[in-house]
């Protein structure tokens, strides 16, 4: 594989990560938290690609195979880096929206009584 393939691997997994992250974060605004959970699976599964192909390179430098590393290859783990972020942080929102409506419908079932 070439280190331009290499690069678009890692940034379109990433991509696709970090867009999935955000299409959770919808379903639980929601209140789909079923529907948010099968997407953060989704969104894992392109991380853990970008990441493992990260994670070769790494392995592959310790041992001496020199990766070039250009402006591409920097913006590659750039994005990586923003979708683990992302990725981080929206699974701690979820878990917020879930906090919260649960504190709706309790009120609600409170003020129904």
């Amino acid at each position: 594989m070439t280190n331009e393939e290499i690069v678009f691997k890692i940034i379109t997994a990433a991509g696709n990560a970090k867009g999935l992250a955000f299409e959770a974060l919808n379903f639980a605004r929601e209140g789909k938290f079923d529907q948010a959970n099968e997407t953060l699976k989704e969104c894992k599964e392109f991380f853990h690609e970008a990441h493992d192909i990260q994670t070769e390179l790494i392995t592959k430098e310790a041992q001496g195979e020199k990766t070039e590393v250009g402006i591409l290859m920097v913006h590659a783990q750039d994005h990586l880096t923003s979708a683990t972020l992302t990725k981080d942080l929206i699974e701690e929102m979820i878990k917020t929206q879930k906090e919260l409506y649960k504190l709706k419908h309790e009120r609600g079932n409170e003020n129904a009584s």
